[in-house]
């Protein structure tokens, strides 16, 4: 237990230092020490089941997208979901999990967020057909989701 207890404050003081964006460009990506991404054990074969639903696992309280928001400096008006979506770095459908590590901020304004999915269904498509393994997937939108895009030849404007 006592191991447990400082995993959890190392856990809290590491995201609760204050975030700043990295940039591709003009857009707005995660900063990578706050938001670094983080997945759940479900594989490929169980992400791409017909019976897999993203609206199953999406579980983030209210609390914790303050959270977020807070550590990137975020006011809870910013935050209101007008100018940004609290959103998973590496998504559901690529088996990124809801923990407070793979949330982030994201900026509406495009190329963002909605752009962003366009980029996560591509990713699933082509995990699902073989193409690209679910690691390399992860990896891939969690280190810059633009040059992801650039490179698997997902038109993101």
């Amino acid at each position: 237990m006592k191991n447990f207890s400082i995993i959890l404050l190392l856990a809290a003081s590491a995201f609760a230092q204050s975030a700043h964006y990295r940039h591709h460009g003009a857009v707005p990506l995660n900063d990578s020490t706050v938001t670094p991404g983080d997945v759940t054990s479900a594989t490929e074969k169980q992400l791409c089941s017909p019976s897999f639903h993203t609206g199953s696992v999406r579980k983030v309280s209210e609390k914790t997208k303050h959270a977020v928001c807070q550590a990137y400096g975020l006011t809870p008006s910013q935050c209101s979901g007008q100018h940004v979506e609290i959103d998973h770095l590496i998504s559901l459908e690529l088996g990124g999990s809801n923990d407070a590590t793979n949330l982030w901020p994201q900026p509406y304004r495009p190329p963002g967020a909605k752009q962003k999915d366009v980029l996560e269904n591509a990713l699933h498509r082509f995990v699902c057909a073989g193409t690209i393994s679910l690691e390399e997937a992860q990896q891939c939108i969690a280190k810059d989701w633009v040059a992801c895009a650039e490179k698997e030849h997902v038109a993101i404007q």
